[in-house]
């Protein structure tokens, strides 16, 4: 029950702390998925997107 209690205390004893740990939590875990879908999404299609197949078609000067 301890760790219950100090987690109660940290994080939801002050209705700001509680909001801004809900906010924080929502930005880190948007962010966290965007980067883990975009990693899927390009191993899925590897050798079918344009930054893979433009050395084929574009010659630098």
């Amino acid at each position: 029950m301890s760790l219950a209690n100090t987690a109660y205390n940290i994080f939801f004893k002050r209705n700001s702390v509680f909001v801004g740990t809900v906010f924080a939590g929502a930005f880190a875990f948007g962010v966290a998925f965007d980067i883990g879908v975009t990693k899927f999404y390009d191993s899925w299609n590897r050798g079918k997107q344009w930054k893979d197949i433009r050395h084929k078609y574009v010659q630098e000067e």
